[in-house]
C-alpha cells in the first residue's frame, strides 16, 4: 500500500504529470484533492481524477508516478457514481497550468451531491466546506439535484428517494440558524 498524499505531494504530482503527459488535456481533481488544496484535511488515501480530454500519454505516465511519488491514483469523478449534472465542465474551477495540462476542481455541486449520495461522515463533512467555502449554495444544491434526478434510473444501486432524502436534510441543515459555518 503506497502513502498518503498531501497538499505538497499532490502538487508535486500536478507538475510531474505535466512534464510527462505528450499533449494537452484537461483533469479534473475530486475528493479528497480538493480538500487538500482547499485545506479541508491535511492528507487523503488517493487522488481521484477524470481526464478529459485525455491527454496523450497520460497513462504511461500514471504507471511512472504512482510509485515515482508514492501515491495511489483513482480515475474517479462524481459522474461515475451520480449522472453528470448539465454544465459541470463550465462550473469546475481552474487549478493550475502546468505543460500543456489544465487542472481544475471537478464541479463543486457534482463533488457535493456524490458526497450525499454516499453520505459517510467525511463525505458529509467535505460537502459542508463546499458550503462555508461559498463554492456551493443551498438553493443551488436543490436545482442540480432536480435536474438529474429523472436520471437516476440508469443508476441502479441509487435509491433516489433516500438520495433525496439526504439532500433535502442537508439542505434544511444549511438553512438552519444553527448551521456550520453559518
Amino acid at each position: 500500500m503506497r502513502s498518503e498524499t498531501d497538499k505538497a505531494k499532490l502538487q508535486a504530482f500536478m507538475a510531474a504529470l505535466g512534464r510527462r503527459v505528450r499533449g494537452p488535456g484537461r483533469i479534473y481533481l475530486t475528493g479528497g484533492a480538493t480538500a487538500l488544496l482547499y485545506g479541508w484535511r491535511p492528507m487523503t488515501i488517493d487522488i481521484d481524477l477524470k481526464p478529459d480530454p485525455e491527454p496523450p500519454g497520460l497513462f504511461e505516465a500514471l504507471a511512472i508516478l504512482k510509485d515515482e511519488l508514492d501515491i495511489n491514483v483513482e480515475l474517479a469523478s462524481p459522474d461515475h457514481f451520480i449522472p453528470a449534472i448539465p454544465g459541470w465542465r463550465e462550473r469546475s474551477l481552474f487549478i493550475a497550468r502546468h505543460g500543456p495540462l489544465e487542472f481544475y476542481h471537478y464541479d463543486p455541486y457534482g463533488q457535493a451531491l456524490s458526497k450525499l449520495q454516499r453520505g459517510h461522515t467525511r463525505d458529509l463533512e467535505d460537502a459542508r466546506c463546499l458550503f462555508r467555502a461559498d463554492l456551493i449554495r443551498a438553493d443551488r444544491l436543490l436545482q442540480m439535484f432536480d435536474s438529474i434526478e429523472p436520471d437516476l434510473i440508469r443508476y441502479p444501486a441509487i435509491d433516489p428517494s433516500s438520495f433525496r432524502a439526504a439532500v433535502m436534510d442537508f439542505h434544511k441543515s444549511l438553512a438552519s440558524p444553527a448551521a456550520p459555518g453559518q
